[in-house]
């Protein structure tokens, strides 16, 4: 596997020269960015331009992941040219007539199940239930494919997301890419390290990923009251208390983060679904179990591929985890190259929700508040 990873900023341009230094021609090019950088400057035609041949994939992000470096509103390009292994992928728009699970069962079709390794899913994160999106793609996909991604960013605004496929990028869409090869080694692994605190409440009115009510009374309202002070900024202001979600005793909780508010129905939207009957607790942030939970996802992801080295990791991390970090936020990026190594080359970004296993023979969930890694190796 062979690598090229650049960097665009609005200060400096292009790190040293444009993309096209590689010598292969790559498979595919990863590219992830502000909203502003992908719509405009032209930065997507350079890539093109370097890379006639090459799938240029993506997605808009609330911060770009290039080594340790964490950015914002700049552009990551990451250029892979497979020497054992193949790509191909699909692209959908979600819209009235093709809901998020419709959009996952396409695209899962449409991939060659034939020698397929892994499908790996970037999605609109705002106009998409990533719940939904999930479950069409695992339940039309060989058992043991397994499905990792995250859902597009916009910072902290909220506004629109895109998903960059063949070069344009869109909203409104999921694309996927799956990967085949025998040679090709895929880790993945996905950890928090939020606290819970206050009473667990009931989910007692919700529909899909949009919560009414907990233990019969307004979830806004409770919401609210918990928050105090933070309430005025929401719903940015929500991603730093998000919902621990449990169903029957004994399953694994998921956490959900809040996307929008709607202030005359009273109700809140979350990048997954809260079904009624379930169990909600908020959390709050702890800055080294955060910190922990980024390098034990490495851990895992390093653990799968032994005692192959990991070439490239895919680093993403909730948007929620960015604005507790703040300025330590490049730690848990530096946690994860030491348990993976020097020799890795990290690329990613901060998302809306992160879509993994847990861990290794766990099945797919979209989760939120997490570093969800996916690391590929050809040795």
């Amino acid at each position: 596997m062979k690598i090229e990873q650049k960097t665009w900023t609005q200060e400096s341009g292009w790190d040293h020269d444009a993309p096209g230094e590689l010598a292969e021609q790559p498979q595919v090019v990863f590219v992830f960015g502000g909203r502003a950088a992908l719509e405009g400057q032209g930065l997507l035609d350079d890539i093109r331009h370097a890379y006639p041949e090459t799938n240029v994939f993506g997605c808009s992000t609330a911060g770009e992941i290039g080594g340790t470096r964490v950015t914002d509103d700049a552009l990551v390009a990451t250029a892979v040219a497979f020497e054992h292994s193949q790509v191909t992928g699909a692209q959908v728009s979600v819209d009235d007539t093709v809901g998020s699970y419709d959009a996952g069962k396409y695209l899962a079709q449409t991939l060659n199940k034939n020698g397929l390794k892994h499908v790996f899913v970037l999605s609109d994160g705002l106009k998409v239930n990533g719940s939904d999106l999930v479950k069409g793609l695992t339940g039309h996909l060989p058992g043991d494919v397994k499905v990792t991604g995250g859902l597009s960013g916009d910072g902290d605004r909220f506004q629109e997301t895109l998903v960059v496929w063949e070069g344009r990028a869109m909203s409104g869409s999921v694309a996927v890419l799956g990967l085949y090869g025998d040679r090709l080694k895929v880790g993945y692994g996905s950890q928090g390290g939020w606290d819970s605190f206050g009473p667990e409440r009931l989910i007692t009115r919700a529909e899909g990923n949009v919560l009414y009510e907990l233990d019969g009374r307004s979830a806004l309202d409770l919401y609210k009251q918990y928050l105090g002070e933070h309430a005025v900024g929401l719903p940015a202001t929500g991603l730093l208390f998000p919902l621990s979600l449990r169903g029957a005793e004994g399953e694994p909780g998921v956490v959900r983060t809040i996307l929008a508010v709607d202030e005359q129905k009273q109700s809140m939207t979350f990048a997954g679904d809260l079904p009624e009957g379930a169990y909600a607790r908020l959390m709050k942030a702890n800055f080294d179990r955060l910190i922990d939970g980024a390098e034990g996802a490495a851990e895992v992801c390093h653990q799968a591929l032994a005692p192959s080295p990991s070439e490239l990791a895919i680093l993403i991390s909730c948007v929620g985890r960015k604005m507790v970090l703040r300025q330590r936020v490049e730690e848990e990026v530096e946690s994860v190259q030491a348990a993976l190594g020097n020799q890795t080359v990290l690329a990613g970004f901060y998302s809306y929700g992160e879509i993994s296993p847990f861990s290794l023979n766990a099945k797919c969930e979209l989760h939120n508040q997490t570093m969800t890694i996916t690391t590929l190796s050809e040795k």
